[in-house]
């Protein structure tokens, strides 16, 4: 019996791999000397020749696996597919950080069901690929979160859990600021709302990670503002698998406005506190 057109563990394997592949192609192109490609929103939004790179490898291995799919990449757009399942694609998440060497950055491959808006989609298979570490961080809808750590054919896998609500002790958060001076304000207001839960914050600098940390209980929780679809398509539903909540403004689910990933109780603390004028 043939599995059906989307199995989300064949999507999720389809993912794995071309994330892996692209992920050496970028640390390969960041050995060799990164060079700035053009600037998009801000003067500090750039983007590399590598990002363009790692996408186009990324686009065309899915296209020859999988030509019925969907497409929306951070750096060539969407393109519509016949199949209900469409990839949503962040090739380099934190180019400052890789532009400057900085080693935090990763690739972000999730398939989705429906049309790619983060307001009404559901995410089915994720995968997130950290070059410099060597960690591949998986999720299935319904099948649980992994990390994975070494090659195709000898990796080592635990299954991953958002940490409990650390209480008193406080919460180690990450959250990230926009590129667009405008919101710095806001960002640093939202900020302050939230440190009385804190422990410590942490600015890593790529959203995808921030996400898989939180599954892996590296992070209690993370929150910010302006984030893409391609920064959390990957990244929330490997949160959401391991127990986590992800949300946006109260009610909402994450989107541009705002998204939170916690467990259940700090996620609810997180959104109290940021919600409080």
């Amino acid at each position: 019996m043939t599995a059906p057109l989307s199995d989300p563990d064949d999507l999720v394997r389809l993912a794995a791999d071309i994330a892996r592949e692209a992920g050496a192609l970028a640390r390969r192109r960041r050995a060799e000397g990164v060079q700035i490609a053009a600037t998009k929103s801000a003067v500090a939004d750039i983007v590399t020749a590598a990002d363009r790179e790692v996408e186009a490898l990324i686009r065309s291995r899915l296209a020859a696996e999988r030509p019925a799919d969907g497409f929306l990449g951070e750096e060539s757009g969407a393109e519509p597919g016949s199949s209900g399942i469409t990839w949503v694609v962040d090739p380099i998440d934190g180019t400052v950080n890789y532009a400057y060497g900085v080693p935090a950055y990763a690739v972000s491959i999730a398939a989705i069901e429906g049309v790619p808006d983060p307001a009404t989609w559901q995410a089915i298979a994720g995968a997130v690929f950290g070059p410099p570490t060597g960690e591949l961080f998986t999720a299935v809808r319904g099948g649980g979160a992994f990390v994975h750590v070494g090659d195709r054919d000898d990796d080592r896998t635990e299954p991953l859990r958002v940490n409990e609500h650390p209480g008193a002790a406080g919460a180690l958060l990450a959250t990230g600021f926009g590129y667009d001076p405008a919101t710095h304000a806001g960002d640093l207001a939202r900020l302050a709302r939230v440190m009385p839960l804190a422990r410590d914050i942490r600015r890593i600098g790529s959203a995808a990670l921030d996400l898989a940390y939180v599954a892996a209980g590296r992070l209690d929780g993370y929150f910010e503002r302006g984030l893409n679809p391609w920064d959390h398509a990957a990244g929330a539903l490997i949160v959401e698998e391991a127990g986590g909540r992800v949300g946006g403004v109260p009610g909402g689910r994450p989107g541009k406005d705002l998204i939170i990933a916690a467990g259940p109780d700090l996620f609810a603390a997180l959104q109290n506190a940021i919600d409080a004028r």
